[in-house]
């Protein structure tokens, strides 16, 4: 799959998705002017655009995919118009020792980790040796923001996404889907140094204009990636299509109601 296309389907189609989650969240840390937020995996820059409208200054993170870093920066920085950049949101793509050189201001008073962990074997691991390496980089007591998948009864989802497990037998290891567990967070929070300090539920639904559209979402979560290597695309999206096809309404959209989990958590 064409990578800069991939990236456009993830921020035109899949990333709305979670924008309750993001407002739920900013409310209730009251995200604002005088709020630093440092968004960690910031895909293309929805969350941290939406921080920005409240006004408060905001640097992402994204290190597994330049194409999303390209459109995060295309969303955050006005140059791409022709125009004065923001001084207050910057984008970087690669390691986090990259901030602590680069000028700005720090500490950072909100860490967000909103890609949802809890849904492919082997990513809370992976979130945990960055939210350490974050840590440094925020003051003492910053509301760290983690998020999982809610339970699979609650997200409907969880049955398509079933298609990813099923296809990637194969390749048990790839990082293929997997049911998310009760204590994902506070397991990833304890590992990381952080101590949890309260968490919410948020309704998140999946609503796609079509079918084909929402197979195109899906697939740019990298969800499917190990399903795709071990058969192919064309079978992935046969068999995506038909499990989507019990959740097409009569006008032909589609809708999968979810409730998502966050976590927030504070460094020591």
């Amino acid at each position: 799959m064409d990578q800069c296309a991939r990236a456009r389907d993830w921020a035109e189609i899949q990333e709305r998705m979670l924008v309750p989650l993001y407002e739920a969240v900013y409310e209730r840390l009251e995200v604002g002017p005088g709020t630093r937020l440092l968004g960690l995996g910031c895909g293309s820059g929805l969350a941290l655009l939406m921080a920005a409208s409240r006004g408060a200054a905001v640097t992402g993170v994204e290190t597994s995919s330049p194409e999303r870093v390209a459109l995060a920066r295309e969303r955050l920085l006005p140059e791409a118009w022709g125009t004065r950049a923001r001084a207050d949101a910057r984008v970087f793509d690669g390691a986090l020792a990259n901030l602590a050189e680069a000028p700005g201001e720090m500490p950072y008073t909100l860490v967000t980790a909103f890609e949802p962990i809890g849904c492919v074997a082997g990513d809370s691991e992976g979130l945990g040796g960055l939210l350490a390496a974050a840590a440094p980089l925020a003051g003492r007591g910053t509301p760290v923001v983690l998020v999982g998948w809610g339970p699979p009864e609650r997200c409907v989802a969880s049955s398509v996404l079933r298609v990813a497990t099923k296809l990637a037998e194969p390749l048990p290891s790839a990082g293929s889907w997997r049911p998310a567990l009760r204590d994902d967070l506070e397991d990833v929070a304890h590992r990381a140094g952080l101590r949890p300090d309260g968490s919410g539920r948020v309704a998140c639904p999946f609503g796609y204009a079509d079918v084909p559209s929402a197979v195109r979402g899906l697939l740019s979560t990298g969800l499917f990636d190990a399903a795709v290597a071990a058969t192919d695309r064309a079978q992935v999206d046969k068999e995506l299509t038909e499990a989507l096809h019990a959740h097409e309404r009569s006008d032909g959209t589609v809708w999968m109601p979810n409730v998502f989990r966050y976590l927030i958590a504070r460094t020591p």
